[in-house]
């Protein structure tokens, strides 16, 4: 029988603190997917040497290719390599898109400190009942959640949905009040994936609504999905070694920086982590066709994505000097 903890076993923190933190200070927390052990240490690394607080994020996609009970213990070497670099950044550990009650258990009981319950697919009255019982389980572990209301277009691992629907203000009080969250992911004009809009198109988040939203549920942590850049020189990078990715365009980085300064205290982040691995590794390749040593084009491509979301937590998270900075050598 597999082993289970709780996350403080392991050294994670819930999002609580940080939430409240990001909030008073005007910045949002980095909420980074990882899919392997490199993509883990690009982020673990870069928030420990910019003393930004992190969330490392799995989709259950994700904890499936690695491994639910490998899981917890890469949280848990995170935790290990801040301290050890003299940072005390907060790390989380959270699941991202929880599909069904029981996912958001086994996580729980694997050591995840914080999850997220994706009932945006229901409807109102059905969300509200999935994700309050969602909260009473974790809430006993002093686990949090985070719910959703609305819905983003696009695809990433198992979410998939062709429209965006937008968050309706006027129910965001009522919504948080019947299900106890610690945290809510509202539609706004974010979306999954690297094609998120059409070329020529002028991508605009709907601030309007985070506003009003604001208004409802005022001090309230906000999370935003779908939030990534989808960086043009990784794009090319990886069209020029090789790949065909045509057409992929973002959230500018203007509207997300707006966005933080808000009730915003998570932004998520998956698909620009992708892309500049995948950069990194096709252009090993295409230099040096016959490599074969893992370590000579992951560790490049681990670089890569670090790099720049090193840039990203200063540029537009605003998260860097938030906790103690790493000792970098």
């Amino acid at each position: 029988m597999t082993r289970k903890f709780n996350y403080k076993e392991l050294g994670l923190s819930n999002t609580r603190e940080m939430f409240k933190k990001a909030n008073e200070e005007g910045y949002a927390v980095p909420a980074f997917n990882f899919n392997n052990m490199e993509q883990m240490q690009a982020i673990v690394e870069a928030c420990a040497e910019m003393g930004s607080p992190v969330i490392l994020q799995v989709s259950k996609g994700a904890s499936n290719y690695i491994g639910l009970e490998m899981v917890p213990f890469l949280g848990e070497a995170a935790v290990s390599y801040a301290r050890a670099k003299g940072s005390d950044i907060p790390v989380a550990l959270h699941l991202d898109h929880g599909p069904d009650l029981a996912t958001i258990k086994d996580c729980i009981d694997h050591g995840f400190s914080s999850v997220m319950i994706d009932g945006s697919h229901y409807d109102y009255e059905d969300n509200v009942k999935y994700t309050k019982e969602a909260v009473e389980y974790a809430h006993k572990f002093d686990v949090t959640v985070e719910g959703e209301l609305g819905v983003l277009a696009g695809i990433e691992d198992d979410v998939e949905a062709e429209e965006h629907v937008y968050t309706k203000p006027e129910e965001v009080e009522d919504f948080v009040s019947k299900t106890g969250v610690d945290s809510l992911a509202i539609a706004i004009g974010t979306s999954h994936g690297a094609h998120k809009f059409k070329p020529g198109d002028d991508p605009k988040l709907r601030l309007d609504v985070l506003a009003d939203v604001e208004k409802k549920i005022p001090g309230f942590p906000i999370v935003l999905h779908g939030s990534s850049a989808v960086p043009a020189k990784f794009v090319k990078m990886i069209n020029e070694n090789g790949g065909k990715i045509a057409d992929a365009i973002g959230i500018p980085n203007d509207q997300l920086r707006g966005a933080t300064k808000s009730a915003v205290a998570k932004i998520n982040v998956d698909t620009d982590g992708r892309l500049a691995f995948t950069a990194g590794i096709r252009k090993v390749f295409a230099e040096n066709p016959s490599e074969f040593d893992p370590r000579k084009y992951l560790g490049p491509a681990k670089k890569l994505m670090k790099d720049y979301y090193k840039e990203k937590i200063q540029d537009i998270f605003g998260s860097e000097g938030a906790y103690k900075k790493a000792e970098v050598r």
